[in-house]
């Protein structure tokens, strides 16, 4: 039985590449084709705007991550953070694929909220309108 030496990961952005996108999606590990009315009903189920991440943070985003592999001693192959997904080949460390990526998603966010990514920022009424009653609909 071979040992597994590595993996690669790849996770998107907050509402970036939905189930049913035009160029396809990944399900269970299967590659499906475009499905216009899922998308669209995955698009209205989102909860929040849709985040890109702004090309002046995607280097201080993947030091953050960089920082975080060598805090948990896990080797990184290559690393590149697009306006929508990040991709990462990092070497096996004898815990689950999950437990790596699931340490990088949360140190990339915690990093994006040091620069106003956890505010909503209203620039028209309607958006100020949509933000005013999703608060109110989380009231006591």
């Amino acid at each position: 039985m071979s040992r597994m030496i590595g993996f690669m990961a790849t996770w998107t952005a907050y509402g970036t590449w939905l189930q049913g996108h035009k160029k396809g999606y990944v399900k269970n590990g299967e590659i499906l084709d475009a499905n216009p009315k899922l998308e669209q009903s995955n698009k209205e189920s989102l909860k929040h705007e849709i985040i890109k991440i702004p090309r002046r943070l995607r280097e201080k985003v993947r030091n953050a991550i960089l920082k975080e592999a060598k805090e948990i001693n896990q080797k990184v192959y290559a690393i590149a953070v697009c306006s929508n997904h990040v991709h990462i080949v990092v070497e096996s460390i004898g815990q689950s694929c999950g437990y790596s990526v699931g340490r990088f998603k949360k140190t990339a966010t915690t990093e994006l909220r040091k620069y106003g990514f956890d505010k909503r920022y209203c620039y028209n009424q309607q958006k100020l309108d949509n933000k005013i009653q999703y608060v109110q609909r989380h009231k006591d």
